[in-house]
């Protein structure tokens, strides 16, 4: 099939709306992700009994399942049971936050554990309250060696937000999508999207080895 340039510049308007949904989903989602990983990596840490065991639990559910199936139960399972009906971007949101927060956990754990054992003993020797000690000494030092990882998942969140199509969330392939079904011309908005992604991804993953070494030169 030829490849059509005039349909190709006719589909980059809506493209580029669909990539601002894209990117909207995946900041979103990787704040969720950030802010719910250091809860659960807190409790799983505090030792709480049950609420530790139950947190446990969830993340390793979360993680052996996929994401899409994780999408459908919030989109299509919750609001019947629960009376609670979200708009399929607010779902995408929570999908993506929650999905990757169990992995970016994992992440803050091994951070937290890396942090060497006399920072503790002299929190510990100087009285600081529990508080004090994770927010002032504990995890400034273990966030900065995470960061790199964190950013993979950013990457990978981003690429796997084309699944949130299947509840009609209009990011840049369902908008791709939608050019082919009006132009019944699939090359061209496909392509695009394609290279919309990779020039997103692909100099995000530069930074996240630049990162890398930086981080690994502390």
């Amino acid at each position: 099939m030829d490849w059509d340039w005039n349909n190709a510049a006719d589909s980059i308007p809506l493209l580029l709306k669909g990539l601002v949904v894209t990117l909207e989903l995946t900041l979103l989602g990787s704040l969720v992700a950030y802010v719910l990983g250091v809860v659960f990596a807190l409790v799983r840490r505090g030792g709480i009994p049950v609420v530790s065991q139950l947190v446990y639990l969830f993340v390793e559910f979360v993680r052996s399942t996929p994401l899409l199936i994780q999408v459908f139960v919030l989109y299509y399972l919750l609001p019947p049971t629960t009376g609670i009906k979200m708009s399929p971007f607010v779902t995408g949101v929570i999908a993506l936050g929650v999905h990757y927060a169990c992995y970016t956990a994992e992440v803050y754990r091994a951070g937290i554990e890396a942090v060497p054992k006399g920072q503790w003993e002299a929190a510990t020797a100087l009285s600081l309250p529990r508080r004090r000690v994770w927010t002032g000494v504990i995890l400034p030092q273990a966030v900065p060696r995470v960061l790199p990882a964190l950013g993979n998942y950013t990457i990978s969140m981003f690429k796997e937000t084309p699944l949130l199509l299947a509840i009609g969330v209009v990011d840049v392939l369902s908008s791709a999508k939608a050019v082919g079904a009006e132009t019944f011309r699939v090359v061209e908005p496909y392509t695009i999207a394609g290279i919309l992604f990779l020039l997103i991804s692909y100099p995000a993953s530069i930074i996240v080895r630049r990162l890398e070494r930086r981080v690994g030169q502390l």
